[in-house]
């Protein structure tokens, strides 16, 4: 997970943002359409294009025989099962290519959204930074100790519950790119703040789970640490003509990327 995560981030931050972050309309429109070119290759390439091909002619021929017999009841139950079958044959023809497809699309959109999803906090802004603890080390929250970077500050007491929720309230006085230090037992846990100044790419959250696939502007935690997550509140950065925030960003380039790939088809030969 970790690999991936930093595999990925490396080869997506030298190839986003070539004008700056300022300007998140090329990649949004590049980057969909490249997805949509690639998908056309893999399926070319990695699937049965001859078997699919034969398959949608046997459900089309079986549709016509609906319209055709429709006064035959047991002609029509007869090729809706005849259509299911074929339905099944066709999807296992297409589960190749887009398992083939996954991790790399998935990790093009996940970097899109980590670097146009979030902004950065405003100075004078207070948010809540959330460490949530593995319930088999809820004990440990008392134990638990902030380092605030320069340029932060408390704004409350530290709240820390029973079943290892701990809680600060901060408060950023100066931009930067800050960075906490969270002492857990003899373990140190860093998060990162981003705070004024341009747009960048912004630090969200610290998880132990799967979910870090979701995340790779930070490392994920170890998975034998006691902490599950460190959270904190961050901003949705609007886009204009784009749809903005993690659903907006991913539901666009998976939509133009479909739109990519089907106004291209005929170009690549490509049957799907």
């Amino acid at each position: 997970m970790q690999l991936y995560n930093q595999i990925s981030s490396v080869i997506f931050d030298a190839l986003y943002a070539p004008f700056g972050h300022d300007f998140p309309a090329f990649d949004l429109l590049l980057w969909p359409v490249l997805m949509g070119v690639v998908a056309l290759i893999v399926f070319k390439y990695v699937s049965n294009q001859g078997a699919i091909a034969r398959v949608k002619k046997q459900i089309a021929m079986h549709l016509l025989e609906i319209r055709l017999f429709s006064h035959d009841i047991r002609q029509v139950l007869k090729s809706t099962l005849q259509i299911v079958g074929k339905n099944t044959i066709y999807v296992s023809h297409n589960l190749l290519p887009m398992i083939v497809m996954l991790p790399p699309m998935g990790a093009l959109m996940v970097q899109l959204v980590t670097h146009y999803g979030y902004a950065p906090s405003e100075v004078g802004a207070v948010e809540l930074l959330h460490l949530e603890l593995d319930p088999a080390s809820a004990q440990l929250a008392g134990d638990v100790s902030l380092k605030l970077p320069a340029g932060v500050s408390l704004d409350a007491p530290v709240v820390r519950t029973a079943d290892g929720q701990v809680y600060w309230r901060v408060r950023a006085d100066q931009p930067g790119d800050h960075v906490f230090e969270i002492a857990v037992g003899d373990e140190i846990f860093e998060k990162g703040w981003a705070v004024g100044g341009e747009a960048r790419k912004i630090p969200v959250k610290r998880l132990r789970s799967a979910e870090a696939l979701l995340y790779p502007s930070e490392p994920a935690i170890p998975s034998d640490a006691p902490v599950v997550s460190i959270e904190l509140e961050t901003l949705t950065r609007p886009l204009a003509f784009f749809p903005d925030g993690e659903g907006g960003i991913l539901l666009w380039s998976f939509g133009v990327s479909i739109l990519a790939a089907l106004a291209l088809k005929p170009v690549f030969g490509v049957t799907f």
